[in-house]
């Protein structure tokens, strides 16, 4: 777990979802705020911060032991976070229901940490309980975890992801707002 305050200057692939979705909204608009050094706070939910607390059991139980790297690709504005072996990727996932799904949020930050770490990924999922939310040092039970292997598109990295990240870049780089003229 890297645990890094500031989160301007920089777009990570946690932060794809926001690089796809809509750029007009007053969610997007405070995210960016804070890409530009202009809002400190963080947007963080309860579901996050238990997601970060309990990673490192997580890999733990998995048995990874290599972790915490950062891939930075400075031209991009894009900062990596990992955890895996040499061989692929693990990103860990918490959820509160009783079937873990894949979603177009999760399958988009696992394609950009694919493309910056040219590895396949897994995401490792583990079931939280109640008790689970209210207490961050609870042991991990090994049959809440599942393992979803994601697929590689470099398409979608090429033609759809890349594009709109090279406008964010820019505009980050400059501190403005992005618009059509940085393409």
């Amino acid at each position: 777990m890297i645990v890094t305050k500031d989160r301007s200057g920089w777009i990570g692939a946690s932060d794809t979802a926001m690089v796809m979705g809509n750029w007009r909204t007053p969610t997007w608009h405070k995210w960016w705020a804070i890409k530009l050094g202009i809002v400190r706070k963080d947007l963080t939910t309860r579901a996050m911060l238990a997601g970060t607390y309990y990673e490192h059991p997580i890999l733990d139980a998995l048995g990874v032991r290599k972790r915490d790297r950062q891939i930075r690709i400075r031209r991009l504005r894009l900062r990596v976070n990992l955890d895996g072996e040499d061989r692929r990727i693990h990103e860990v996932k918490t959820y509160g229901k009783e079937t873990f799904k894949v979603t177009k949020a999760y399958w988009q930050q696992a394609q950009v940490e694919m493309f910056a770490a040219r590895k396949p990924l897994c995401i490792n999922a583990y079931r939280l309980t109640e008790a689970e939310y209210g207490n961050f040092f609870l042991p991990i039970d090994p049959e809440r975890l599942s393992e979803h292997p994601v697929d590689y598109d470099p398409r979608w990295i090429r033609e759809e992801y890349l594009p709109r990240l090279r406008i964010l870049a820019k505009a980050l780089k400059k501190g403005v707002y992005p618009d059509e003229s940085l393409r």
